[in-house]
């Protein structure tokens, strides 16, 4: 039999009530931001104005606008075909027409990537599935990259991006689908499993059209926040920097290349639209430009985020310099050879 101190102890234990828990600091919302947002355009609305009457301010307003008009009605299509895919085609679908010996299912991936379109955004999510699904992992990961990279809504906008130039369309291309296949050879062969989380199963509840339009809204805001940036920076580079500061790096062959490369990465503009951008950066050369578009699509900070949060960390720090170096050497090999 207990003895009554410890009886006490357990009643009193029992009886204090729990400390409450910290309240959430609670964040602006939307409805309160956009009321800030007016107050302060209504209060500095003359030094606005002043500011936006300047040549330079306009140069760059429509560098800006006309980046974003030409690239929005791409974004959109692209986002609602890669929304379609992801809520309406079963990823048991990829599962039936992917080889099973990986060297021969990395190029199909490639090519099942060229004709089946899904942003970025999506497409880190579809490969998850396929590995859950017992997808060879290098054929996954191809899919992953291809798809964003060479769908028919990436090559059409290319197209209008660089009407003179259709060279750039078939180098975009070429370039896309040698990193692509080479990274999953690369995985194939050098790639450990102990590297890999294995992504866990996501579910909807509310059936597929609500997935759907799930994917649209998340897409959209998503992919068209990181257009937004992207049209602010070419639009900054084209405008406000002097052409005397960007000559030296845009002139260099190596140079120039990595820059853009560099950027791609951290504006993480959608591949729906990265080709405008790319084209309203004159100072730079094609292949710079080439890498750009090639580099975008296949990794970039929200990419890198998510291929951690999917697959572990210990993938993603192994396979994002591993893509960003093999995008690189295929921009310059195919800026040589089409270029």
């Amino acid at each position: 039999m207990p003895h009554n101190g410890n009886v006490s102890a357990d009643l009193a234990s029992r009886e204090t009530p729990a400390p409450p828990a910290p309240r959430r600091r609670r964040g602006p919302t939307s409805l309160e931001a956009l009321a800030l947002l007016l107050v302060f355009g209504l209060t500095a609305r003359p030094g606005l104005t002043e500011l936006f009457a300047a040549p330079a301010a306009q140069a760059w307003a429509a560098r800006f606008v006309a980046v974003c008009v030409q690239a929005f009605p791409f974004l959109v299509l692209g986002v609602a075909l890669s929304a379609a895919i992801a809520a309406f085609v079963p990823a048991g679908f990829f599962h039936k027409v992917v080889p099973k010996r990986t060297a021969l299912a990395v190029p199909v991936a490639a090519v099942s990537g060229a004709v089946l379109p899904a942003c970025e955004c999506a497409s880190v999510p579809v490969a998850g599935a396929l590995v859950r699904r017992g997808v060879a992992p290098a054929a996954a990961f191809t899919f992953m990259l291809a798809s964003p990279a060479i769908n028919p809504i990436v090559v059409v906008s290319t197209f209008v991006a660089f009407p003179n130039d259709p060279q750039m369309v078939a180098a975009r291309v070429c370039a896309s689908l040698l990193a692509a296949v080479t990274i999953g050879w690369l995985w194939a062969r050098l790639g450990k499993t102990e590297w890999l989380k294995l992504p866990a199963h996501r579910h909807h509840d509310g059936g597929k059209w609500a997935a759907f339009w799930a994917a649209i809204r998340h897409d959209f805001l998503h992919a068209g926040g990181y257009l937004v940036i992207g049209a602010a920076i070419a639009a900054s580079l084209n405008t406000l920097v002097p052409e005397r500061w960007l000559a030296p790096i845009a002139d260099h062959p190596v140079l120039g290349v990595l820059a853009l490369a560099v950027l791609a990465v951290l504006v993480s503009i959608c591949s729906e639209s990265d080709a405008f951008v790319a084209a309203s950066l004159t100072q730079f050369s094609p292949t710079a430009k080439l890498a750009f578009m090639v580099v975008g699509p296949f990794i970039d900070v929200k990419l890198a985020a998510m291929q951690a949060g999917t697959f572990g960390r210990r993938f993603a720090a192994r396979f994002a310099p591993a893509v960003f170096c093999t995008a690189v050497a295929a921009s310059v090999l195919m800026g040589v050879i089409w270029l």
